[in-house]
């Protein structure tokens, strides 16, 4: 392989590692907003067995994350 199609595969690939660690800061930043936003303790509740409190976060997490794959996407 020449270094005419090395570099453009390495900058590819470097630009999937940033916009990967700039999706999981936006996902992680939302999902502590949304924590500091909602009164329940979702976590300790799930430790108790709510399976209502399960349901409402794996909700949150799927729409962040449709969030973030579209502000990515765009």
């Amino acid at each position: 392989m020449s270094s005419e199609t090395i570099l453009p595969l390495l900058g590819r690939i470097a630009a999937s590692i940033g916009w990967t660690l700039v999706s999981v800061l936006i996902f992680y930043g939302g999902a502590r907003l949304y924590d500091l936003l909602d009164p329940i303790d979702y976590r300790e509740e799930i430790k108790r067995g709510n399976v209502a409190a399960a349901i409402q976060m794996a909700a949150v997490t799927i729409a962040l994350a449709a969030i973030v794959i579209m502000a990515v996407a765009t």
